[in-house]
């Protein structure tokens, strides 16, 4: 076993539960501003379109296709557009209406304090995100996750999206450490586990619904509980 030092966490869908979260907001803004009489006739049809435009704008931003003006500004009018309602009736707060509601929503995935308690007396904690300064602080600050890190690192603040290697060495640059002392949780096999693979840092693969991928993590969980084995 590798002596490690510094641990990475990604934060969405590792241990912020995104998909939880989100559908709360979802379900409070489909009601709040009365989506059925907008056009969309079910919470499942909103749903659905959110999810599907939404991931494709993620993955654009995530290779520089998009930015966070823009993605934030075509978000809801393409879900609409996708719902089959016209975009010209949404809401002028929607966007930073859901901003707010799900940023301020504290699910997280099960023993993650628990996790974080074992591992904070052990190893430096640090978060490497590729979501906003803003709305990732919220989400840390609603979750009160912020106690457990040293260090958190975003692509808004370094300008670099993981998968790209340039948030992994600038991190492990600014931590005045080595990449072989370091190790990189994230649920993402490609910007998470390729990114940290590339950057010559170590991988624990979060794949709690037991995807198959073609790359060989150095370690892969189903569950956060299983950290304790490895470390």
């Amino acid at each position: 076993m590798k002596t490690y030092q510094h641990i990475f966490f990604d934060l969405d869908h590792t241990l912020w539960d995104y998909d939880r979260n989100v559908t709360e907001s979802l379900s409070e803004l489909y009601h709040h501003y009365d989506l059925l009489g907008l056009g969309i006739p079910t919470f499942q049809n909103f749903f659905d379109s959110f999810h599907h435009i939404n991931y494709q704008l993620w993955d654009w931003y995530n290779v520089g296709k998009i930015d966070k003006e823009n993605l934030r500004k075509e978000r809801f009018r393409m879900i609409f557009e996708h719902a089959g309602a016209s975009p010209d009736g949404i809401p002028l707060p929607f966007e930073e209406d859901f901003m707010h509601r799900t940023s301020s929503k504290s699910h997280v995935f099960p023993y993650t304090f628990e996790i974080l308690n074992y591992l904070q007396g052990k190893y430096k904690l640090h978060i490497i995100t590729n979501g906003f300064d803003e709305s990732q602080a919220k989400k840390i600050n609603s979750a009160k996750l912020g106690s457990y890190f040293d260090l958190i690192v975003t692509s808004e603040t370094t300008g670099h999206k993981k998968p790209d290697t340039r948030i992994f060495h600038h991190t492990v640059e600014k931590l005045g450490t080595r990449h072989e002392h370091c190790l990189m949780i994230g649920d993402n096999p490609n910007s998470d586990i390729l990114g940290a693979i590339n950057a010559g840092i170590d991988q624990v693969y979060f794949n709690p619904e037991g995807k198959q991928i073609e790359l060989q993590p150095t370690y892969t969980i189903a569950h956060l509980r299983e950290l304790e084995a490895l470390l």
